[in-house]
């Protein structure tokens, strides 16, 4: 706009400077013509070069020339600046429209430009992006609450259908083999719809942003628990698990115990581990391996879950944090699963303030790296003392 504004500047000056020669010429013209009939009517002869603009001194049409030169030429300095300042003040509304859009996500939906100023172009591009941020934040809080109520409706049909299992086991009459294998199955599908049920409920509340119980947690306690409560189930899998002991005992910066804490839901941070190291048994292959590990530095907790499998394509691992994303069975050894688990993961993660990164390994099977903003000093030290956080 500042190139714009001079080179319009000077296009209009060297105009207007031709309009003005022409007219300088003209006027010189007419006034030499004058001078000489003046001259040849008093009797005189006119001297060579005495007229105006031949010979002699710098003519008044020269003169004329050099000055406007001179003068567009400072003026076209003093165009650029004074265009600069102003496609500056021109823009500004722009940049304003532009960093907000840039800052504003799901989360924040809320936020408005509320842009005042004349009801000029500029007005109405603003109050049409609050308009669209007004529909948006409309859309996504309607989703949110269709999920955590059908999620909270469906549990009571649920409820009835277990308690009307539950009555035809417990009569006395002896059940055939075939009504005991289909209430067992019909058991275990009502078992996996309540599963698919609380992933519903955690992605909403995850979603919300709503931490109502916020509390000192440690990433790493919570990690040993996970791994802890399914070491059976690695065994059955045959699955190696490593887990990084470097912070037992070490006190080295980044590896104490302590140095994994975090602020947040403890239920919401709870289960955002269990997905994440559940992901890494069920998506793993016979015989392989899982490693786990918690670390802080810059002022974020890192958690990093490994495990082997078959190598998969980046392309494809990238989507796996979207609901209802899963990879064949050929390529994860599983197909069991609802397709929630890393989406509740990096939606847990991202109402903390953090974010969950997948990475297909080289040499086979995926990296999941959850980061979180350690917990405050001052809270952390408090948590410390009193032995609160677990």
């Amino acid at each position: 706009m500042t190139r714009l504004y001079g080179g319009l500047f000077l296009i209009s000056g060297a105009l207007l400077l031709l309009i003005a020669g022409g007219v300088a010429s003209s006027s010189v013209a007419v006034t030499a013509r004058a001078g000489h009939v003046r001259a040849g009517s008093s009797g005189g002869a006119a001297q060579p070069g005495a007229g105006v603009g031949q010979g002699g001194p710098p003519s008044v049409a020269h003169q004329l020339l050099i000055g406007s030169l001179v003068a567009l030429g400072v003026m076209a300095v003093g165009s650029a600046i004074l265009g600069w300042f102003v496609a500056g003040h021109a823009l500004r509304p722009l940049r304003t429209i532009t960093a907000t859009a840039r800052r504003i996500s799901e989360d924040n939906l809320h936020e408005r430009l509320a842009f005042s100023g004349p009801d000029d172009e500029l007005k109405q591009l603003a109050d049409t992006f609050d308009d669209l941020l007004e529909r948006l934040e409309g859309a996504f809080a309607a989703q949110r609450r269709f999920v955590a109520n059908a999620s909270h409706e469906l549990r009571t049909p649920l409820a009835t259908m277990r308690a009307s299992l539950d009555v035809a086991e417990a009569k006395p009459e002896p059940m055939t083999a075939q009504t005991a294998a289909l209430a067992s199955r019909f058991r275990a599908e009502l078992d996996r719809i309540d599963d698919l049920l609380e992933g519903f409920l955690a992605l909403a509340r995850a979603q919300h942003g709503a931490l109502p119980d916020a509390t000192v947690v440690s990433l790493r306690k919570l990690s040993v628990a996970a791994l802890a409560a399914r070491a059976a189930a690695a065994v059955r899998s045959g699955l190696t698990v490593r887990w990084d002991a470097a912070g037992d005992g070490d006190q080295a910066a980044g590896h104490r115990p302590e140095a994994g804490l975090v602020e947040g839901s403890r239920a919401l941070v709870a289960r955002m581990v269990d997905n994440v190291i559940d992901n890494a048994i069920v998506h793993n292959e016979p015989g392989g391996w899982i490693s786990v590990s918690v670390r802080a530095a810059g002022g974020t907790a890192r958690l990093t879950v490994e495990n082997g499998g078959a190598i998969l394509q980046q392309s494809q691992v990238a989507l796996l944090a979207q609901p209802f994303r899963r990879l064949g069975a050929d390529r994860t050894g599983s197909d069991t699963g609802s397709g929630l688990g890393l989406s509740i993961v990096a939606a847990i993660a991202a109402a903390h303030g953090g974010a969950l990164e997948l990475e297909a390994l080289p040499d086979g099977g995926l990296r999941a790296q959850i980061t979180l903003p350690l917990a405050h000093p001052t809270a952390a030290t408090a948590a410390i003392t009193a032995g609160a956080y677990r």
